[in-house]
Order: C-alpha cells, then structure tokens, then sequence
C-alpha cells in the first residue's frame, strides 16, 4: 500500500506523522521524503547511507551550424525554455522540463539533449525502515523530476508512506499521483481550515481516497472537524497539543519512542489507513439519492 502524508501548508507536522507511521509499520516499510527541497526525515530516522545516485534532465543543445532560426523549436516550447533572437536560439535550462519535444521538431536536426545534473536520490537504513530522500542541488528549480526518480524506488510490494512537500503545488502533485491512500494533516487554527480546504480540492481532483489527522488538538477551536463533518471526510486521528511531543521532536527524537503511550495512537491511525478498522464515514465523500457510495471522491 502507498500512502501519502501531505498538508496544505508546512509547520502542520506532517513529517512527525510520516515517520512515526514508519517506525510503527516496523519490518519491511520503505519512507520515502519526497520534499527534496528541505529533506528532514533522516533527522529522526537517523542510519547509514547505503546508496545513491544523480539525477540528471535532459536538456536541449543547439549546434549553431545547422540551425537557421526558423523558431520551430520555441513555438513548440511550452515553457519558453527556447527563444530565437536574430536567428539565433537561445536556451534557458533551468526552465526546461525535458521533454524532448524540441529536438523532435526541429527540422534541421541541430537539437541534442545533454544531461543537466538536478540533484541525487539517497537510500538509508534506519532499523527497520529503509529511508529513501532525494537532495535538490541549490538554484534549481524544477523538483518534480527530483521527485519522480524518489518514487521510482517504490518497491512492487510492502507498504511505503510518501512525506509530500508542503503546499499544493506541482511539487505536491508529483508526489500523490499513483498512491493508494492520501492523510491530509492539519491544525485546528483558521489558517490551517484555510489550507486543508486547498488540500482537499486537489486530492479530490487527484481522484485519491484520502482522511484528514488533526495534530495539537485542543489548540484551537472546532472548525476543522465541523468541516470535515459537512464534507464527508473522515477524521483519522486527533493528535493533542502535547508538549512532550514538541520536546521530542526538537530533540530529534520520534514521539512513538520517547513516549510509549503514542506507539498505539500511530497504529491506530495505520490500522485505520489500511481498512483494518471501520473509519468514521467509510471514506464517503458525497451523497447520491440519499445513500453514500464508498471511496467516492
């Protein structure tokens, strides 16, 4: 089963849930961090680095010998990574997608691809948790290619538990396609409604099941839950505003080790994920003719 940990905004604690989730999962459990812009996982899943590789995007080289400047290639080019200027191409790598259009366009055969390298993909193993992170190299600006050379390393069985980057941008996207089951983190604060509404609409776009964690309930008031309730989603867990957890995490410890009782709170949550236990509102998310259709986003 995939599972991604994701929110609409950062500071929610996604990550605290993510790799709690990991420890719990124990034996077998692949996490990968796929917010390789800031990778923090490894800061509490703490082991040794056993592999990693470069990723590199194909950019596109023009061989100004066989090129005339007819503009094909910046026509075609969606991201104006191309631009033709007195007959002569000008290419802007950190705005190309790789998509090799360009090159199969040109009617002159003057555009290669060369590897442009974007950032390395590492694996750990931390006990029982094999740790996947990617490291996007500093000034570039694309991560989803970063990204999908993460979830490349998703194993064709076992559970894997995706850490999405924060927000609800392309980065994000890239991240929840193709996974089985999305946890939307949250905080029980205007801002945090303000951002997990953001969150739903584009897991629900997505078309991915997904349920909402509260972390430091009580914090805050009951918007959160109100909206959930009138949206049909379920409400997973409610994490409390523990200060034994802050003291935790800034010690880089995980919650589940330093405070036993939270062992059974996360495996709760995982059991719940995985449909081992009813979850409130069977996953309905819209009613039709007065019945709710399960898993219907």
């Amino acid at each position: 089963m995939i599972i991604a940990v994701a929110s609409g905004k950062g500071g929610t604690g996604k990550t605290t849930v993510a790799v709690n989730l990991a420890r719990v999962r124990g034996a077998g459990v692949r996490l990968l961090d796929c917010d390789v812009e800031e990778p923090n996982a490894h800061l509490f899943l703490r082991g040794e680095v056993t592999g990693s590789e470069t990723v590199s995007l194909p950019v596109p080289e023009v061989d100004e010998a066989l090129c005339d400047g007819c503009g094909a290639c910046s026509r075609f080019c969606e991201y104006k990574a191309l631009a033709v200027l007195a007959k002569r191409v000008l290419v802007f790598p950190e705005l190309c997608h790789g998509c090799g259009g360009c090159m199969r366009v040109c009617p002159k055969g003057a555009i290669r691809e060369v590897p442009k390298r974007i950032g390395v993909v590492e694996t750990l193993r931390a006990g029982e948790v094999t740790l996947v992170q990617g490291r996007l190299d500093v000034g570039v600006a694309m991560a989803p290619p970063l990204i999908r050379a993460v979830k490349a390393k998703v194993p064709d069985e076992g559970d894997v538990i995706l850490d999405a980057p924060p927000g609800t941008s392309c980065p994000v996207i890239a991240t929840l396609r193709e996974t089985d089951y999305v946890v939307l983190v949250t905080e029980p604060t205007p801002f945090g409604l303000h951002d997990l509404k953001l969150a739903v609409a584009v897991v629900r776009e997505l078309k991915v099941p997904f349920g909402v964690v509260v972390n430091r309930a009580g914090s805050g008031d009951d918007r959160v839950r109100e909206y959930c309730r009138d949206e049909w989603i379920p409400v997973l867990c409610e994490i409390p505003d523990d200060r034994r957890v802050a003291e935790a995490y800034s010690r880089g410890e995980l919650a589940v080790d330093a405070l036993p009782e939270y062992r059974e709170v996360f495996q709760t949550l995982f059991d719940k994920i995985a449909g081992r236990e009813k979850v409130p509102g069977n996953l309905c998310l819209k009613k039709e003719g007065g019945s709710c259709e399960p898993g219907v986003i």
